[in-house]
């Protein structure tokens, strides 16, 4: 008798906890077509809402202050120890990539190396942007002035459709190297990758609830991410129309937003896709005094 392959039931990450969509709702994504040309499903991926997005900052909120006082030095290593699994296991995340129908088996090879290489970067990042954006500041008079860097809290991302897993990657390591903690939806078009690194961040030394990976469609969710007054910041890739609306959602509710176009064809594998000031897109600068021989 033929054995029935066992379906994957996949699940999004939030609060370190692998759940299914508040609503129940799910949509179906198709595995690349055959040489034959006949689809087959692969999932049914959960269809979250806004109260799942709501659920999810809530998570952040949770997990925010411990890991904003983590020190550097034990964040880098935590990203650097999420490169080293990411590499471990690169055969089921380019298997992930070709069979959503995100790429080719050759080119998924080299996005996933790409993004262990983004995570590795930003590790390395992690004790030194300190030195390179703050400052000490020349004053007429008998005080120090320092301008230290220090992290916004929640930051919302929408992930780019093109390269699903080192957009989504190039977007979140930056983000929580400086010890901010994130919502990030997952691209529409091939959510499958987000799952499975979902599964990847479940076993590693990140804390629960620091990164939340929602799946989803834009147009419910984008609306939420610009006016929820806990999410602080915004790094999304989307259109012009939802570039607009993030950007009125977030005059209404004082939050940062960082939109990319979805039609500028970002290269996220070219050396401009990784930078400190990717890191400093959302941290804040507090100035302090204090005076000589106190």
């Amino acid at each position: 008798m033929a054995r029935i392959p066992v379906t994957k039931t996949p699940k999004v990450y939030v609060g370190g906890q692998f759940i299914r969509s508040e609503s129940g709702r799910v949509f179906p994504i198709q595995k690349k077509l055959s040489p034959k040309g006949q689809p087959s499903l692969l999932a049914n991926i959960p269809q979250c809402t806004r109260k799942d997005l709501r659920n999810a900052v809530e998570a952040a909120a949770k997990a925010g202050p411990d890991w904003a006082r983590r020190t550097p030095y034990n964040r880098g290593q935590i990203l650097y120890r999420l490169g080293e699994m990411l590499e471990s296991r690169s055969a089921e995340m380019t298997d992930a990539l070709v069979i959503s129908g995100a790429s080719t088996k050759a080119a998924a090879a080299k996005e996933v190396v790409a993004s262990v290489d983004r995570l590795i970067y930003y590790a390395g990042w992690s004790d030194k942007y300190e030195q390179v954006l703050g400052n000490t500041n020349p004053v007429a008079g008998p005080f120090f002035n320092f301008t230290v860097a220090e992290p916004m809290g929640i930051i919302g991302i929408i992930a780019d459709d093109a390269f699903p897993l080192l957009g989504l990657l190039s977007q979140i390591a930056p983000v929580i190297v400086s010890g901010n903690v994130c919502v990030a939806l997952a691209s529409e078009e091939f959510p499958y990758p987000a799952i499975v690194l979902g599964e990847l961040l479940a076993v590693s030394d990140l804390p629960g609830g620091v990164v939340n990976l929602l799946t989803g469609f834009r147009k419910e969710l984008v609306p939420t991410f610009a006016t929820h007054t806990h999410i602080r910041g915004v790094n999304a890739v989307v259109s012009q129309e939802e570039k607009k609306q993030l950007q009125l959602g977030a005059a209404e509710s004082i939050k940062r937003v960082r939109a990319r176009k979805r039609d500028d064809e970002i290269d996220w594998t070219g050396e401009k896709a990784q930078s400190v000031y990717e890191i400093r897109d959302f941290i804040e600068f507090k100035t302090t005094w204090h005076p000589i021989g106190a």
